[in-house]
């Protein structure tokens, strides 16, 4: 994963650490995009906060990925295909069927001159863990606060 040059672009997905309790095993995927939608990734248009992955029929899609693009009869939501191998799509549909988890995009970056996608298996949050994340984030930038005024 070479992510770090200086070319190189990433697009994060910040709503997935608040709506999912995320595993650390990650996986990467390439993305089947047109002309247009690679244009608006260097451009850094897309969202992906709204997006989720299903696997219909043995073959992996990005659903709800807004990639805006310049057209009257282009559907920036489209269902986009995802490239992994046959192992790892069977890893990943066992995973899901035993734990009850779901596969959440968390960020997009070029890799040479491919986009991809890196998929985390993550459980959704009920309302009242991500009211106890809040809490935890409020206390944590007050601490932050309070340290930064005392210059320590």
């Amino acid at each position: 994963m070479q992510v770090n040059k200086p070319n190189s672009k990433r697009i994060l997905n910040k709503k997935a650490s608040f709506e999912y309790e995320l595993t650390p095993e990650k996986v990467e995927a390439g993305i089947v995009l047109k002309g247009v939608e690679a244009k608006a990734f260097r451009d850094g248009r897309i969202d992906i906060s709204q997006s989720h992955v299903k696997i219909i029929g043995g073959e992996v899609f990005l659903i709800n990925a807004n990639i805006p693009a310049v057209g009257k009869w282009y559907e920036p939501t489209r269902m986009r295909k995802l490239l992994l191998h046959k192992n790892e799509i069977l890893s990943l549909t066992t995973k899901m069927k035993q734990k009850k988890l779901q596969i959440v995009p968390t960020m997009m970056y070029n890799s040479k001159s491919r986009i991809k996608l890196e998929l985390v298996l993550g459980v959704s949050k009920r309302k009242f863990d991500k009211r106890e994340s809040i809490k935890k984030h409020d206390v944590q930038r007050d601490l932050d606060r309070d340290l930064r005024g005392k210059n320590v």
